[in-house]
């Protein structure tokens, strides 16, 4: 029950940004939102306070879970995640699915690596479609104001310290 509430409260604070982007490319918070399938993404971002740096000037990269990525996590993990307590943990986990720059899926080749804004490093494989640490890339390409968003079909988590 918190945990709708406190989506709900988040998606509509964070739709209010979205009125700002209608006369040009929308960033990458206001494309997240538009396309419709990341409202736990979206959640997410703005708990981590994020979000204007998802709106800055970029350009980055970002590997975006859809709705039905994070509902396959462990029962418990989002809402965890989503406690004020646990902010550090959720930045970490959001800004691993960050790369800086813009790196389209044509620019992919097999075991290419890149640094994450988190500091970690995920690995692409290319071996039956586009993989970014094992989560399938599949929406690729959706170009924003700020750089570009690959929809991946599962949360990826930085490994552990």
């Amino acid at each position: 029950m918190l945990r709708t509430i406190f989506l709900g409260t988040a998606a509509s604070m964070v739709l209010g940004f979205s009125a700002f982007a209608q006369d040009k490319q929308a960033d990458i918070v206001d494309t997240a939102i538009a396309a419709g399938d990341f409202s736990t993404l979206v959640a997410a971002v703005t708990a981590a306070d994020l979000v204007d740096t998802l709106k800055g000037e970029g350009p980055f990269t970002v590997f975006a879970p859809t709705n039905a990525a994070f509902a396959a996590l462990p029962a418990g993990t989002v809402d965890q995640l989503l406690k004020p307590e646990n902010k550090d943990q959720l930045v970490s986990v959001l800004t691993y699915h960050v790369v800086r720059g813009k790196v389209m899926s044509s620019d992919l080749t097999e075991g290419m690596k890149a640094k994450t804004v988190q500091g970690g490093e995920v690995t692409f494989t290319l071996d039956g479609g586009a993989k970014i640490d094992g989560a399938s890339i599949v929406t690729p390409d959706i170009e924003a104001s700020n750089g570009v968003i690959h929809v991946i079909d599962k949360v990826i988590m930085p490994p552990a310290n």
